[in-house]
């Protein structure tokens, strides 16, 4: 049967079109702009058939999260999956890793891509003390959206989903009259270490797509939404990568290492002149401003579902009278963004993030085979993906294979992270204890 929190106070406005423009808002981000010329560069124009296998390893992790996203319908996405299935410890967990070592240090890091890709034109936000007004200035606006109402927050995200996607595909349509056949002809085979490490980039790149799960509390008919809006998106996010990845080989060529730090501006430079270079310029920071809007959006509701479960202070479970959203919990969440944005903190423990959201696919796939065994009515009939336990376990294997990929550095750095957070939480235990025995 559904699992469903009741009594969270939030309601359900978000739709299928919501959640698809979520996910294409959240996956093309800031990587989008130097990816062609990362994957053109180590395998040529075999490129576009790395991110066919690697969407392939990515939809059987999406189609695990659309399963288990149709039955467990209260906020938190990932953290509410895994607690439904595992309970508040490994809730606790996940919650963490999700929030601190993938959110908060992720979002920090593109609000400083956006910065970096303004001092371009407007060298002034070079300086610090004016990197923090524009972060306190745009942290503080994705934050007010949100906290208006979760309608709000998803009509912001379409809009600047849609506005972010136009010089695109401008670049999909206008690029193909300047692709020449001959920079699409490929001569071997790239090497197995080779396809290896590009297929790590490009998993990575299709990552985002949990964030906007977040708001799992506020889906209209989540039995719908999710399957369809987790297969809208990711279709959407391939078919974008694909003709880019397409068009940029098409038009540069053997020339990409000329262009690896911005191969996109390349290409709209040869479509229309110098001024298609400051074009690409400005939509990178459009981009990253949307990837974080979306994260400001979606990842508060794990702050705000733990609060209710009762293993996270309590003042971020609280709902706004007004606008019935968790406004503590998202202006908390902003506000750990700012301060290390401004900090620099996290260039220091981005060391998290791959292992981290790793870790995360991997419980919420484990999560969504044990609540399969769990029986449901006839007239609760969820979504459950094809093939029995085949996607799930292409999603272990190809999870398993990309963490022995990783660095001893990252590995070791997620595994104290992890034991730090159980001592949190049986310290926590201990006290709440303690305090109803008293």
């Amino acid at each position: 049967m559904a699992i469903e929190k009741t009594g969270e106070g939030l309601k359900r406005v978000v739709g299928v079109s919501g959640l698809a423009l979520s996910i294409v808002n959240g996956v093309i981000g800031s990587g989008i702009f130097v990816l062609p010329a990362t994957v053109g560069i180590a395998m040529g124009a075999f490129g576009v058939f790395g991110y066919i296998v690697c969407s392939i390893m990515l939809a059987a992790i999406m189609l695990c999260y659309a399963e288990i996203g149709s039955k467990v319908t209260s906020s938190g996405g990932s953290y509410a999956y895994v607690e439904a299935a595992f309970g508040d410890f490994a809730g606790f967990v996940i919650n963490w890793l999700f929030v601190f070592g993938w959110g908060i240090l992720g979002s920090a890091a593109v609000m400083n891509i956006l910065a970096d890709s303004l001092a371009v034109v407007f060298p002034v936000f070079a300086d610090a003390l004016a990197r923090g007004f524009l972060f306190f200035i745009l942290i503080g606006f994705m934050v007010l959206i949100n906290v208006r109402g979760a309608k709000q927050g998803i009509g912001f995200v379409k809009g600047i989903t849609i506005i972010k996607l136009l010089p695109l595909l401008g670049i999909i349509i206008f690029g193909f009259s300047q692709v020449k056949g001959t920079n699409l002809h490929w001569e071997h085979v790239p090497s197995l270490t080779t396809f290896g490490n590009t297929a790590l980039i490009l998993f990575f790149a299709f990552a985002g797509f949990e964030t906007c799960l977040g708001v799992s509390g506020e889906f209209k008919d989540p039995k719908r939404t999710v399957p369809l809006g987790i297969l809208l998106g990711g279709v959407t996010v391939l078919i974008v990568y694909i003709l880019l990845q397409t068009v940029t080989q098409g038009v540069l060529g053997a020339s990409m290492t000329q262009f690896k730090d911005a191969p996109l501006a390349a290409v709209a430079e040869k479509i229309v002149g110098p001024a298609g270079a400051t074009i690409l310029l400005f939509t990178a920071a459009i981009s990253c401003f949307g990837s974080t809007s979306a994260d400001v959006m979606a990842t508060p509701r794990s702050l705000f579902a733990a609060a209710n479960d009762g293993i996270f202070p309590g003042f971020l479970g609280k709902v706004h009278p007004r606008f019935a959203t968790p406004h503590l919990a998202i202006i908390t969440y902003g506000s750990l963004i700012f301060i290390f944005a401004v900090s620099g903190g996290f260039k220091q423990l981005a060391v998290l993030a791959s292992a981290a959201i790793l870790l995360i696919y991997l419980a919420v796939i484990l999560a969504t085979i044990k609540l399969r065994k769990q029986k449901q009515a006839a007239s609760e009939k969820t979504f459950r993906a094809p093939g029995g336990l085949l996607f799930p376990v292409i999603g272990i294997a190809t999870i398993v294979w990309l963490l022995t990929c990783l660095s001893k550095w990252e590995i070791l750095s997620t595994l104290i992270f992890i034991v730090v957070v159980m001592l949190i939480y049986f310290v926590m235990k201990g006290f709440k204890n303690k305090n109803q025995t008293t």
